[in-house]
C-alpha cells in the first residue's frame, strides 16, 4: 500500500501549534503519514498561521513544487484557504479530490556586485531600498529602453499574487492572479531638476524585464527584500528583475473566488 505523506508546518504560537496537533491526529486516523521534518516526497504541504508563516515556509524549503494548503490562524490570511474549524471538511474534500491547484508566478532578481551574481526570488514582491532608510538613486530601464533616473525611498516590483500586499498599501493596483504582469511601484519618489520619477505604478507584460543600475553613493549598500526577507549587498553594478520559471502551487476548494476574497479582506 502506497504511503501518502503530508508535511505540516505551523507558526509557533499556542493556537497554531494546537491546530497542527489536531490536524496531524486527524490525518493519521485517515491513513496519511505526517513526517516530523520536511519530506520532499510529500504530496502536500499544510502551512498553519498567516501569510507571513506561509511565505517563510516557502522560502525555507526553497520554493518546492509540492502544492501548499494554508490554514489561517493569523490576521489577513490572503493565501490561507481554510480556518481551523474546517479540518474535517478539508480531509473529506481532499480525499474526494474536490479541489483545484492555483498556479502563482514568482519574480526573480539577479543582483551583480563586484564579485559575483546573486539570485533572489519572491512570490509577493522584491523591494529595493537603501540601508538605514537612506535615499536611493536608481537608473531604471524597461527592456532595452532607459526610463527614468529615480530618487526616493525605493521601488517595489510585485507579482499579481503580491499586488494585495505591500504594493496595495503603497497605492498600487490590485491585479487578478490569472494575469501575467509585473507591477513597479515607487516608494516616496522625488521629482527635482536632477531626478524625474514616476509617481504611480508601471505595469509590464511577462516578456519584459526591469534593469536597474544604482548610482554610486557614499553609502553604497542596498537592501534587497524578497517577501519580507532582507538581504544586504554592496557595490552593486546591476539588478535585473523579471518573472521566474518557478511556479507556486496553491490548493483552492470549490467555493474559492479571488474577487470575493478581495472584498471580504479589504472592504
Amino acid at each position: 500500500m502506497e504511503t501518502r505523506l503530508i508535511n505540516i508546518f505551523a507558526k509557533e504560537d499556542a493556537y497554531s501549534m494546537e491546530t497542527r496537533s489536531l490536524l496531524r491526529r486527524k490525518l493519521q486516523q485517515s491513513g496519511f503519514v505526517v513526517p516530523n521534518d520536511f519530506s520532499p516526497q510529500a504530496e502536500l504541504i499544510v502551512s498553519i498561521g498567516g501569510d507571513g508563516s506561509f511565505l517563510k515556509t516557502l522560502h525555507k524549503y526553497n520554493f518546492p513544487s509540492i502544492p501548499f494548503l494554508g490554514i489561517n490562524t493569523g490576521h489577513l490570511g490572503f493565501f490561507q484557504e481554510l480556518h481551523p474549524n474546517d479540518l474535517d471538511a478539508f480531509i473529506f474534500w481532499y480525499k474526494q479530490k474536490r479541489y483545484e491547484i492555483q498556479d502563482l508566478k514568482t519574480v526573480k532578481a539577479m543582483i551583480t556586485d563586484e564579485n559575483q551574481t546573486h539570485e533572489l526570488m519572491g512570490l509577493n514582491e522584491i523591494l529595493i531600498r537603501g540601508e538605514y532608510s537612506r535615499l536611493v538613486h536608481l537608473n531604471i530601464s524597461i527592456g532595452s529602453s532607459f526610463i527614468e533616473r529615480f530618487s526616493g525611498d525605493g521601488i517595489l516590483v510585485s507579482t499579481p499574487a503580491g499586488s494585495t500586499a505591500y504594493n496595495y498599501s503603497l497605492g498600487g493596483s490590485i491585479v487578478d492572479p490569472r494575469l501575467s504582469i509585473l507591477q513597479i511601484t515607487p516608494i516616496a519618489p522625488m521629482n527635482t531638476t536632477a531626478y524625474r520619477s514616476f509617481t504611480s505604478s508601471v505595469v509590464l507584460p511577462q516578456d519584459l524585464f526591469v534593469r536597474i543600475h544604482p548610482e554610486k553613493q557614499e553609502a553604497n549598500e542596498l537592501m534587497i527584500v524578497a517577501d519580507g526577507i532582507e538581504h544586504k549587498y554592496g557595490n552593486i553594478s546591476e539588478i535585473t528583475l523579471n518573472f521566474s520559471d518557478v511556479i507556486v502551487k496553491l490548493m483552492r476548494f470549490e467555493n474559492y473566488d479571488f474577487w470575493n476574497k478581495v472584498k471580504t479582506k479589504f472592504l
